[in-house]
């Protein structure tokens, strides 16, 4: 492990917010019982928030962010795990109360990894990342969920909210590949042909399900993935079928809900909230193993922006202002 290594450092006095990208030495970390040498990260939503200022996640400064990262163990006083495996970390609140992946170097807790599965490299583990795991946890929530655990009817039409970004893009080419005809919302013009070719049908625009819903709509979907909330998952409760699962896993758009308990009630549809930081490491392994099947690499490559730690300082305010789509992954060792 070298003396000195880089990482992006966040730090807060008074009213004062900073974030650095500088030479570190190993003692700055400190927690967990296993050394990962970082070879990738993501630059997730949730990342850009607490770059900005915090967002009430980070409790202690300074602060390495990075919610999620892939790499090789260094050293290990973990009893599953040895120097030279290679695992991924997403969740579990690492790079909000625990130091994270942006830095060459991460120590954390062996409870927390999972092993790569072998038909994944480290850079595709993280093109996935926490988005990917998100997106995998939607994707079979929406449809195994009703068709293996719930015993129900086929699910084949599915809608997808915010088709354009990380876990929307995903869901999208998941569910393609489970068999779904799969229509995609998104609100810019210019990304209509991405994702029909990573496997969506239709098409539908973003401002089409903004309009106030009505208690009951015309059932059109049997199963959706919601990455927005507000009025467009409000629309879309309304307008799914008979026992249909929504999956809902983001709230770019409104953190609200206003609806009604028709769609639940006289429909059976069940609104199912999706939270990857804290999934069982046997629900992830499983997850991760899957991801290899139902992902095309060599397209979604086409959406894929591979950067230094440095760049991340400037393409977070972009992220937030939604002027940016598919998925960002750091090179550590740039």
């Amino acid at each position: 492990m070298s003396d000195q290594f880089k990482a992006l450092v966040l730090n807060q006095q008074g009213e004062s917010f900073s974030r650095e990208v500088k030479l570190i030495e190993k003692n700055f970390l400190k927690h967990g019982d296993v050394t990962v040498k970082v070879e990738f990260s993501g630059l997730n939503y949730k990342d850009a928030l607490i770059l900005k200022n915090g967002a009430r996640l980070v409790k202690e400064f300074p602060h390495i962010p990075g919610i999620d990262f892939a790499g090789v163990i260094e050293e290990s006083n973990h009893k599953n795990f040895k120097p030279g495996d290679e695992v991924i970390l997403t969740g579990w609140r690492v790079g909000e109360i625990y130091f994270g992946g942006y830095s060459q170097y991460a120590k954390v807790n062996g409870e927390f990894l999972v092993k790569k599965p072998k038909n994944l490299n480290l850079r595709q583990s993280m093109i996935l990342g926490t988005a990917g795991l998100t997106a995998l946890m939607c994707s079979f929530t929406t449809k195994a969920t009703r068709e293996e655990l719930l015993l129900g009817d086929k699910v084949e039409n599915v809608i997808v909210s915010g088709a354009s970004g990380g876990v929307g893009s995903m869901a999208v080419m998941m569910l393609s590949k489970l068999g779904c005809n799969v229509t995609a919302v998104t609100g810019k013009e210019s990304n209509e042909e991405y994702v029909k070719s990573i496997g969506a049908k239709n098409i539908i625009k973003t401002s089409e399900l903004t309009k106030d819903s009505r208690p009951l709509d015309k059932g059109l979907w049997d199963g959706a993935v919601d990455t927005v909330g507000g009025k467009v998952l409000e629309n879309i409760l309304a307008q799914t079928k008979d026992a249909g699962i929504v999956s809902a896993c983001g709230n770019a758009a409104d953190i609200k809900l206003n609806t009604t308990v028709m769609p639940f009630i006289i429909r059976g549809v069940k609104l199912w909230g999706i939270n990857s930081v804290t999934a069982s490491i046997k629900r992830r392994q499983f997850l991760w193993n899957e991801a290899g099947k139902l992902i095309d690499f060599e397209i979604l490559e086409k959406s894929i922006k591979e950067i230094k730690l440095e760049e991340v300082i400037d393409i977070f305010p972009k992220m937030l202002k939604g002027e940016t789509s598919g998925r960002y992954i750091i090179n550590l060792s740039k």
